[in-house]
C-alpha cells in the first residue's frame, strides 16, 4: 500500500475504550506509507500504552506539553502536519475542540495545526445523542473539520446503538481521500468544473416508525460522497445534501445533514435552483410510515401493521420542472437487481433526466456498502457508457467526465 506515501499524519489518540482500535489506526497508517506522530491524552494512556505506539510507529510518543520544548513544540508538531487525525475523539475532547480549549498536548497542537482535521467520535449513545454534544460537532463541522462516524454498534456494557467507532479501516481510507493527490486531474480534468455549482445527494434516507425505529436501505454514501469530492476537485462549488453516513465530508464541500426523504427535499429544491449540475446518488425511500409513533411500539402488542404513503420523487419533481435544455443538468441512479439497463432506461425517459447511472446491487463487489463499483452510464440522447470494475473514486470521474461533456460553453 502507498496510499498515504509521504504524508504525515498526526494521530490524536483520547481516552475512551475504543482507544485500543487506535493502535491498528497505526498500524495500517505506517502501511500505507505514512508518517505518524502520536499524541495520546492521559486517558488514553489508561487505555493502551505508550509503548504499543512507538513500536508500532517507530516515532517517540508525544504525551505532554512540556516535553522536549527545545526539539518540537507543540507548533512545531502541529505545523509538520499533513492531516489530523483524532481516533477516537471523546465528547469531551470534541467539547475542547469546539470552544477552542487547550489544556492538554493535543488539544494545544490541533489549535496550532493548519492542516485537515478528522474526528472520529467513540462514546454512548446518550452521550453522541445529547444536545451539547450535537451541537459542538455542528460547530466543528461549519470550521471545515470532518467528522467521521459514529457507527451503529455494540458499546462498552454491552449496550446497542449509535457511538461506535469506525472501523480503523474506515478512518484510514477516510484520509487517503482526503489527502489523494490530485493526479490525471493535472491533466484535461483539471478544472474542467471550475466555475459551475454542482449538487450532490447521497446515503441512504430513514422514514420513522417511532423514536426508535425507522425503515431504511443499505446504501453507505460512498458514490455519492465520492462524486462530491471528485466535483471539488474539478474545481466546482459542492453541495453535499448527507442522509445518514458516517463518511467524512470531502476537502472543499459544504454539507447540509437530513435524515428523511421530506428534509432531503426541502434541502435540495432551493440548492437547484442555482445549480448547473444536479447529482442524485442518495438511495432515497420510495414509502413512509403515514403515521409515525410518539412512543415505542412495545412488542407484546403483537405486530403492528404499518400504512405507507408514498414519499416525494425529488428528481422527477426537478425534471418537470425544467425547461428543455436549461440547467440544472441532471444525473438520477438506479439500484436495480434484474433488467437493470432495462428498468434504467425506462427511469431516465420517466423522471425527464439527462443521464441516468444504473448499476447491480446483487453484486457483492459492487453497489451498496463496497468501495468498488461498476455502472452503466444511460443519456437520454441515447448513449450507452459502460464503466467496469473500479473504485468508487473512478467512477465518480467517469461519471462527470459524462457530465462534463454535455454541459454548455461557459461564456467568456
Amino acid at each position: 500500500m502507498s496510499d498515504l506515501a509521504g504524508v504525515r499524519v498526526l494521530l490524536g489518540v483520547t481516552g475512551g475504550i475504543a482507544a485500543y482500535k487506535a493502535a491498528q489506526v497505526a498500524r495500517l497508517l505506517v502501511g500505507a506509507g505514512a508518517t505518524v506522530d502520536p499524541v495520546l491524552t492521559a486517558g488514553a494512556r489508561r487505555f493502551v500504552g505508550v509503548a504499543t505506539f512507538e513500536g508500532l510507529t517507530g516515532r517517540r510518543v508525544r504525551q505532554d506539553v512540556w516535553d522536549d520544548i527545545p526539539a518540537e513544540t507543540h507548533v512545531a508538531l502541529g505545523r509538520a502536519a499533513d492531516v489530523a487525525l483524532v481516533y477516537p475523539a471523546t465528547a469531551h475532547v470534541l467539547a475542547k475542540l469546539a470552544t477552542g480549549l487547550a489544556d492538554d498536548l493535543l488539544t494545544t497542537t490541533l489549535l496550532a495545526a493548519t492542516c485537515p482535521l478528522v474526528v472520529a467520535p467513540a462514546m454512548h449513545t446518550e452521550m453522541w445523542q445529547h444536545p451539547a454534544t450535537r451541537h459542538n460537532v455542528e460547530v466543528l463541522r461549519t470550521r471545515g473539520v470532518h467528522v467521521l462516524g459514529p457507527d451503529d454498534g455494540p458499546l462498552m456494557g454491552g449496550d446497542v446503538g449509535p457511538g461506535r467507532v469506525v472501523a480503523p479501516e474506515e478512518a484510514v481510507a477516510a484520509l487517503a481521500r482526503l489527502v489523494a493527490p490530485v493526479g490525471d486531474l493535472a491533466g484535461e480534468r483539471a478544472g474542467d468544473l471550475a466555475g459551475r455549482t454542482v449538487v450532490v445527494t447521497a446515503g441512504g434516507t430513514r422514514e420513522p416508525i417511532d423514536p426508535v425505529r425507522y425503515l431504511g436501505n443499505r446504501s453507505s454514501g460512498r458514490m455519492g460522497v465520492a462524486l462530491a469530492g471528485a466535483a471539488a476537485r474539478r474545481g466546482a462549488t459542492v453541495h453535499l445534501v448527507a442522509a445518514p453516513t458516517h463518511l467524512a465530508t470531502p476537502a472543499g464541500v459544504t454539507r447540509h445533514d437530513v435524515t428523511t426523504a421530506a428534509q432531503m427535499r426541502a434541502a435540495v429544491l432551493p440548492l437547484a435552483a442555482d445549480a448547473d449540475v444536479v447529482v442524485k446518488a442518495a438511495a432515497v425511500a420510495d414509502f413512509r410510515p403515514a403515521a409515525v409513533a410518539t412512543s415505542k411500539v412495545k412488542k407484546e402488542a403483537g405486530v403492528p401493521a404499518i400504512e405507507l404513503v408514498r414519499n416525494p420523487d425529488i428528481l422527477a419533481e426537478l425534471g418537470a420542472a425544467r425547461a428543455p435544455g436549461q440547467p440544472p443538468l441532471l444525473v438520477g441512479f438506479a439500484a436495480e437487481t434484474d433488467d437493470v439497463e432495462a428498468h434504467g432506461r425506462a427511469k431516465l425517459e420517466r423522471k425527464r433526466a439527462d443521464l441516468l447511472v444504473v448499476n447491480d446491487v446483487s453484486s457483492t463487489d459492487a453497489g451498496f456498502e463496497v468501495d468498488t463499483n461498476r455502472v452503466v452510464i444511460l443519456g437520454r440522447d441515447g448513449s450507452r457508457t459502460v464503466v467496469p470494475l473500479a473504485g468508487k473514486d473512478a467512477v465518480a470521474d467517469r461519471i462527470l467526465d459524462e457530465v462534463v461533456a454535455r454541459l454548455p460553453a461557459r461564456d467568456g
